[in-house]
């Protein structure tokens, strides 16, 4: 279910056109030749989360935003798209059902030449249909 959920919360972030038209990526994968800003995943795990009569996972996905900026407010409202965009997941999906998504935790840092990195953690509680 974890791959499942990496492809599914990669078209649904792709299919936003708000978010599409702001990103030169979405991808699973850290582009290399991409120009910033770009969406991608950084990292997944899963555990666990069965019910007596379903398999179920809880999925921890890790995205990270890649942008150009300064300013400690660069790209708050991309963030907050990709956010509102992640909360509106919808439950049902294709082989599972997306129980609950909880945002965990975020971590911006600046880098190299006027760069900023944006990580998102999110915990997703999934059960097979």
């Amino acid at each position: 279910m974890e791959i499942a959920l990496r492809a599914a919360l990669i078209d649904w972030l792709k299919a936003d056109p708000a978010l599409t038209s702001a990103l030169n990526a979405v991808v699973e994968e850290a582009p290399t030749r991409t120009p910033l800003p770009w969406l991608a995943i950084a990292a997944s795990a899963s555990a666990d989360w069965s019910a007596k009569d379903r398999m179920g996972r809880e999925v921890r996905i890790a995205l990270e935003l890649h942008c150009r900026g300064d300013a400690p407010g660069t790209a708050a409202s991309l963030t907050a798209a990709i956010e509102a965009r992640i909360a509106a997941l919808p439950p049902a999906q294709t082989g599972f059902r997306v129980v609950s998504t909880t945002f965990l935790r975020a971590r911006a840092e600046q880098r190299a030449a006027n760069t900023r990195a944006i990580l998102i953690e999110y915990r997703f509680r999934l059960l097979a249909d």
